[in-house]
């Protein structure tokens, strides 16, 4: 990593607001998407915390990401919730609609959220841990910019289109999956690609669509495999088609690169599920309140040794990280405050 500095999670967000707000963000959007990045980098998802940092300002430098958006909602159902995003950050417009929603879920036993005309999501267990907190069993799907074949192709066709759940735990932070449909994260090849390193076959196709150990023929044309080959694709098109289908944002295939600043606005999507947690609460004498059925679940999982539940290591991580911050390096923080000296200027 090279030389470091340690920031508090604070001082995280902080410098991440600043930076957005130099870039052109309003403070609006720079908040949300700020919160975001220190969610990111106390969870120890490093890739979509500071490092990702210096992409979303340059999107909103360039206008990829609108950082003057005013998200709106409107109900077009009874239990449906329409987030226009106006090509502003996806955390904007989740944070906007999030009081609505969570009240429609409860009022009404569950309720849908679809965002569109938005832009990445990062990690998909910030949106749905917000709901948790609420609680509310929480599903999330956010479609994203071409990087992965289907199954038997060898053009980047999917997203790596995450998908995210949180169930409420009593006392005790939710519990957490959130993860890819392809086998591994982009930036897992492209920071093995950096160091010289080789990958497993099975991670990555090259341009031909032949499984390749090179992480820079991943880069080079290739593309991303999908988790569990049919199965991952089939996930990823399910994700697509809530994200992308339902409410007419773009689906993968038509979304700008994430990754760069060509091509205008992704207009991609995304789509939350809300449930209360007594909605469906079973009617039996034998049944128990979910909150206890859930834990002796998980204690019957983890019996078995070697087995853990899902989100312990980023907890973890999110505990260490309030205590005693994060360390960032040195050029990577020269970038960033270079963002953060516009505000300053302005």
């Amino acid at each position: 990593m090279g030389e470091t500095h340690q920031l508090t999670l604070q001082a995280v967000f902080d410098l991440s607001e600043a930076a957005l707000i130099g870039a052109g963000a309003s403070a609006l959007q720079a908040a949300a998407a700020a919160r975001s990045i220190e969610g990111a980098e106390a969870d120890g998802i490093r890739s979509v915390g500071l490092a990702y940092l210096p992409i979303y300002c340059a999107h909103v430098a360039c206008g990829k990401v609108n950082g003057r958006a005013e998200p709106t909602w409107r109900q077009s159902r009874p239990a449906a919730l329409i987030v226009d995003a106006a090509n502003g950050f996806a955390h904007t417009a989740f944070e906007h609609a999030l009081d609505p929603f969570a009240d429609l879920a409860k009022r009404q036993g569950l309720a849908a959220l679809a965002i569109i005309e938005s832009s990445s999501a990062g990690v998909v267990a910030w949106f749905v841990e917000r709901l948790a907190a609420r609680n509310l069993i929480g599903l999330g799907f956010a479609n994203s910019s071409p990087l992965m074949a289907p199954h038997g192709g060898s053009k980047p066709f999917f997203g790596t289109n995450p998908l995210a759940f949180a169930v409420p735990r009593p006392d005790q932070p939710a519990l957490v999956v959130d993860q890819a449909t392809s086998q591994v994260a982009y930036v897992t090849v492209k920071t093995a690609a950096e160091n010289g390193e080789k990958i497993p076959l099975g991670w990555g196709l090259d341009r031909d669509g032949q499984p390749t150990t090179d992480p820079q023929a991943v880069l080079d044309g290739g593309s991303m495999a999908p988790s569990g080959g049919h199965k991952g694709m089939a996930l990823a098109l399910l994700v697509d088609v809530l994200a992308g289908g339902l409410a007419g944002p773009h689906f993968a295939y038509q979304a700008s690169a994430f990754g760069n600043n060509d091509g205008g606005p992704p207009r991609v999507g995304q789509f939350f599920i809300a449930i209360d947690a007594g909605t469906f609460a079973p009617t039996d004498r034998l049944g128990a309140d979910l909150a206890s059925r859930i834990e002796a679940l998980l204690a019957a999982m983890t019996e078995q040794e070697g087995v853990r539940i899902p989100g312990e290591n980023r907890l973890a991580h999110r505990q260490h990280a309030a205590v005693h911050g994060v360390d960032v390096p040195v050029d990577l923080l020269s970038t960033i405050r270079g963002f953060a000296d516009r505000q300053q200027a302005n």
